[in-house]
């Protein structure tokens, strides 16, 4: 990018510098040939001047004769010669001038490309440019092969380390490494961006949140292996951080305090009702609630139109034991309903919970849904399919685990047997 940069760069000038000393030279030439006609001009005159001298010498000529001849000749050269010409051409500033015309193309030459290069380095903006096309390149490669990531990750990292003031550059960059599954990096990553954001302090916190999440990935759930740390600065500027709430939500269900979580997972629906999680934290909940005992709080008016009659599927989630000691809890699990004739597209609805919640009864309706264009409870039937993905990208990459509905489940309203969806499957591409 750099070496086409100056290769155009270098062009330009050199259209510059032809706009500037062109009128330069062709004027000089056009000076010398008007030199060359004029000084052919004065000969004539001379020599015609000497002839009439002689003529009058001789006699031939009588002195009002040649008085009036030798007037016409003087008319006849400033008629070849105008004053305002000759007066310049006659001038000792002829030599100066074309002098001062070969000091002024040399300086131009000179000072025109040195001038380009120092105010470039001093205001130009290559290196936020550069930081662009990565962030471009990477985004256009979202999903593509993990090498080409990895390589436009690390272009993208370089030129942030040269000018780290790139908000929107550390936040790609701390994605691009949770998609690499790089949570360390993508940790850095989002500390970088926390310390970039400086007048927004809600923003401050998410970053601070998302350094946890790819933390609290790096260690398997380990709150205390610095996810904690992380999520004690994203709450000391806004307890209501979500991401934190939700990584304290995992941790206390995982130590089997269900209290706990109900009380952070149950806040993020206070907060953020249109969080686009908002139907996994409520699986979630309900999970707390069974494994408590008690029933869960009848919904509250604005969410009973939604959730008591909305047609969906119920399916209950579990591992094969046969990969249970390879999954930790921590790891993403992504619950997908599609209409029944369709491989693939946007899915009706998606749940969201964690391998460590995990067997879960979960029920896919229209608070689950991804767009309002695009509901459930406009389909039929659905194929339910179920993935924990190592990554936490809902994309599908090698060592993520997975399985599926065998047959498409009826779409229903009101409570359903659930059906059972074993995760059975490792992806190996």
């Amino acid at each position: 990018m750099t070496q086409t940069f100056w290769l155009i760069a270098s062009v330009l000038i050199l259209l510059a510098l032809a706009f500037v000393v062109a009128p330069l030279i062709f004027h000089r030439s056009g000076r010398r040939a008007a030199l060359d006609v004029r000084n052919q001009n004065l000969l004539a005159y001379r020599s015609r001047l000497e002839e009439l001298d002689r003529e009058l010498d001789s006699g031939a000529l009588d002195q009002e004769s040649y008085q009036q001849l030798r007037d016409e000749l003087a008319g006849s050269l400033m008629d070849d010669v105008p004053d305002a010409e000759k007066g310049i051409l006659d001038s000792p500033a002829k030599v100066k001038g074309g002098r001062s015309a070969l000091a002024i193309v040399l300086a131009c030459l000179i000072t025109i490309p040195a001038a380009a290069v120092y105010f470039y380095d001093q205001w130009g903006a290559m290196d936020e440019m550069e930081q662009f096309i990565a962030m471009q390149e990477m985004v256009a490669t979202e999903g593509g092969r993990m090498g080409k990531m990895e390589d436009l990750a690390q272009q993208l990292r370089e030129k942030l380390e040269q000018k780290p003031g790139n908000a929107e550059g550390w936040g790609l960059l701390g994605r691009t490494y949770m998609n690499l599954q790089q949570y360390s990096e993508a940790a850095w990553a989002f500390e970088k961006l926390a310390a970039t954001i400086e007048d927004n302090p809600q923003r401050k916190a998410t970053a601070w949140g998302l350094a946890a999440q790819a933390l609290f990935f790096e260690h398997d759930g380990d709150m205390f292996a610095g996810a904690g740390k992380a999520i004690e600065k994203a709450r000391a500027i806004n307890p209501d951080e979500v991401n934190s709430l939700g990584l304290l939500g995992i941790a206390s269900f995982r130590q089997q305090n269900f209290e706990d979580a109900l009380k952070y997972w149950e806040r993020i629906v206070q907060v953020a009702p249109d969080h686009p999680q908002i139907g996994s934290i409520r699986q979630g909940i309900e999970q707390a609630y069974q494994r408590l005992g008690q029933e869960p709080p009848a919904p509250q008016a604005s969410e009973q139109s939604l959730a008591g009659g909305s047609p969906g599927v119920t399916v209950r989630v579990e591992i094969d034991p046969a990969f249970e000691a390879d999954i930790a809890d921590a790891t993403p699990l992504f619950v997908f309903a599609r209409p029944a004739g369709a491989t693939g597209g946007t899915p009706l609805a998606v749940a969201r919970l964690t391998a460590g919640q995990l067997p879960a009864v979960i029920r896919l309706d229209d608070r689950n849904a991804m767009s309002p264009q695009a509901k459930i409870s406009d389909a039929d039937s659905v194929r339910v399919q179920a993935r924990l993905s190592r990554s936490g990208n809902a994309l599908p990459q090698a060592g993520d685990w997975q399985g599926a509905v065998a047959e498409p489940i009826q779409v229903r309203a009101g409570e359903t047997d659930p059906v059972i969806l074993t995760i059975d499957t490792q992806l190996t591409q």
